[in-house]
């Protein structure tokens, strides 16, 4: 499956992701290095397009919605972060189960153990699938009855893009939950504290790619160099094409 930004649904503001009804609903995000991914992934394309909302986590996606007049036009970036607080203060204020599938047990332990100043009401469950580029049958089920016994209130998945948001959506029937799952990778991260976010000052001038890379050049310099040039080239071609 091909991926336009032109034609996509996208959601247009955190009024609108607020708004999202309640029930077994998958929320992804897009920016310019997933966008460029998707381009020459099929089931990754498929994936992010057949969610039931996918978010601008990125200032370049919503600048690219506006240039190129496309169906959706975000007012705002909304980051997998912003999601993450927003459904998290959600079910802190009812009370509830949130599960954290991804990642490693240090990162999961830190998680956990954060959760329970910052968000009390939370009952949080975990699990860390082997860190391998494929999982087996046996492993797929294990994942999935780990997270259907939970009957978890809100569910995270973070593997990293694209390996999160195709494990969810070639398993999203077999997952028999009825709450928000959100693919938000580096939020696990974050969260934790072993990574650390861009301070809001880079947030707000939509910088926060170029604070990472000055982090991490050696881990981040193709995503962002190589990546943000091959996003400009490929929104020009969806420009100049019908």
């Amino acid at each position: 499956m091909d991926i336009r930004l032109k034609k996509i649904r996208i959601v247009e503001s955190k009024r609108d992701l607020e708004a999202i009804p309640q029930g077994k609903k998958l929320i992804n995000t897009i920016n310019a290095h997933s966008y460029n991914t998707a381009r020459r992934d099929g089931l990754f394309a498929e994936a992010l397009q057949k969610g039931d909302a996918l978010i601008p986590d990125g200032a370049s996606i919503v600048m690219a919605c506006r240039w190129l007049k496309a169906k959706s036009r975000p007012e705002e970036r909304i980051a997998g972060w912003d999601l993450f607080e927003m459904e998290m203060d959600r079910l802190n204020r009812t009370g509830g189960k949130c599960f954290f599938m991804g990642s490693s047990e240090k990162v999961l332990a830190l998680i956990r153990k954060r959760a329970e100043t910052v968000y009390p009401h939370i009952t949080v469950e975990t699990y860390s699938p082997p860190y391998k580029p494929e999982f087996s049958d046996e492993e797929n089920r294990a994942i999935i009855e780990a997270i259907n016994r939970a009957d978890p209130d809100l569910l995270w998945i973070g593997m990293t893009a694209p390996k999160q948001e195709k494990w969810v959506y070639t398993h999203w029937d077999e997952l028999d939950i009825r709450c928000h799952t959100g693919t938000i990778g580096a939020v696990f991260d974050f969260f934790a504290g072993t990574v650390e976010r861009a301070p809001e000052w880079w947030q707000r001038h939509s910088l926060e790619w170029l604070y990472r890379l000055l982090k991490e050049p050696k881990r981040m310099w193709r995503r962002y160099i190589i990546g943000n040039a091959l996003f400009l080239l490929n929104v020009m071609r969806e420009k100049i094409t019908v």
